[in-house]
């Protein structure tokens, strides 16, 4: 099944993107709140070496660079922004879904920098619970933004091919 070529300009992200980012910023923070809760003082062993563990983030991916957590807040802005304002330039059904997981794996950790005790501005901990013990422990949003680019990278390749077949 061959996707729609991209639309030329920039357009604005599709009603299906933006119901799959409410969607997975809602998972994210309701598995974030859970954390919260119930692993404060105990991990939970589930397979192999899965387990959930509470972790606070201060820092970016894999927890580097924790003294500087508002620069992955402002990363975290302009990619949002630049997602909201770019993403319609994506056609298939399921570029939209990757946009919409992209997006949320952006807001999903920019709202826990905004809103989550913290030094500074966009000082907050990202919430972190699942850990692998031989990966660094990560969260709904960090699946989102792997899943969804993984996804634009397999179906804007399939709309450009498209583009150039019909030109």
């Amino acid at each position: 099944m061959q996707g729609r070529p991209l639309r030329s300009g920039s357009a604005l992200i599709s009603p299906l993107a933006v119901v799959v980012a409410a969607a997975a910023v809602a998972v994210d923070h309701a598995t974030k709140w859970w954390a919260l809760n119930e692993l404060d003082d105990r991990n939970i062993d589930l397979i192999g070496s899965f387990r959930l563990n509470l972790v606070h983030n201060d820092g970016g991916a894999f927890g580097m660079g924790g003294r500087f957590g508002f620069v992955f807040g402002l990363a975290a802005i302009g990619a949002v922004l630049f997602i909201v304002r770019t993403g319609g330039a994506f056609t298939s059904r399921w570029s939209q879904v990757g946009v919409g997981l992209v997006l949320a794996g952006a807001l999903g950790n920019l709202l826990d920098r905004v809103f989550r005790a913290g030094d500074g501005f966009l000082g907050g901990d990202v919430v972190d619970m699942f850990d692998l013990q031989w990966w660094p422990v990560f969260n709904v949003a960090d699946v989102c933004l792997y899943v969804g680019a993984g996804l634009l990278l397999v179906f804007a390749g399939r709309e450009e091919r498209a583009e150039d077949a019909d030109a």
